[in-house]
């Protein structure tokens, strides 16, 4: 069967099988930065924006997703070069293996998208889906933190300029 998704900001059209998640859809289509970890919901680490809402990839049947804009890792990106979030975590030293992170970033990213100034306990809240074998979380909080003041300040910047 074949579905059409916005991925990236790029409309694609997949073939895909009956029962085919979206994890297993977007990486044969080659989008390599959506995890395969646990195929079970529990890791985080296939966690995709699907129209702005966090989802696990490995949860979803990609027919669901037909008609979709799909955010991976990748498409987080814009024109100032990576997402402050990306930068955030370079910064921070939050990225270590880096199997988890494309899955922290877009549910992070969905986190700042509805309350642009999280709590500490919040961010934590927002992060408690997706396992990390190689740190203990503290910088990866530390770095949404910050990634939330630097769009703040981004923000103020360009309301200034309009």
């Amino acid at each position: 069967m074949k579905i059409t998704l916005v991925v990236d900001g790029t409309e694609r059209t997949l073939t895909v099988e009956p029962g085919a998640t979206l994890l297993e859809a977007l990486r044969a289509a080659g989008y390599k930065g959506v995890k395969d970890g646990c195929a079970a919901g529990d890791c985080g680490a296939c966690a995709v924006l699907v129209d702005g809402r966090a989802v696990a990839a490995c949860f979803v049947y990609a027919a669901r997703a037909d008609g979709c804009e799909v955010t991976t890792v990748a498409g987080l990106a814009d024109e100032h070069g990576l997402h402050p979030l990306q930068q955030a975590f370079l910064d921070a030293g939050a990225v270590q293996c880096g199997f988890c992170i494309p899955g922290m970033l877009a549910v992070a990213g969905e986190l700042l998208a509805r309350d642009p100034d999280p709590s500490r306990g919040e961010v934590a809240a927002a992060l408690a889906g997706n396992l990390c074998r190689c740190t203990g979380y503290v910088k990866q909080l530390e770095a949404v933190e910050a990634a939330a003041r630097m769009l703040a300040k981004r923000a103020t910047a360009e309301a200034g300029r309009g």
